[in-house]
């Protein structure tokens, strides 16, 4: 519904505006948020905010978009089925990431 797109919007515009800030941005795609890895989600739009294509271009140019290996299988999504760039992985490359030294994860 509206609410899960706003919330969408919402971690996408922090992270973009923390890539555009020259943050290094590793965002994770999970559960419902996983199709938005896929080509043809380009078109969330909501007022007074990106749209969403745009916040994932400049997420992509400063950082990472992973999507969790178990959503992924869960839907039945491949690597090939992604937005070029869009990488899949799992739990351990998470961790890796979220305990490194100097590191600050948000969680939306």
């Amino acid at each position: 519904g509206s609410q899960r797109e706003e919330s969408l919007i919402q971690a996408f515009t922090v992270a973009a505006t923390a890539a555009a800030s020259g943050i290094d941005v590793s965002m994770w795609l999970t559960s419902e948020a996983s199709l938005f890895a896929l080509p043809g989600t380009e078109d969330v739009r909501l007022p007074h905010a990106a749209p969403l294509s745009e916040l994932r271009e400049v997420i992509m140019a400063g950082g990472t978009l992973t999507l969790c290996t178990q959503c992924a299988q869960r839907r039945d999504i491949a690597a090939g089925d992604l937005i070029e760039g869009v990488r899949i992985a799992g739990a351990a490359t998470f961790l890796e990431e979220s305990l490194a030294p100097d590191t600050t994860v948000l969680v939306y």
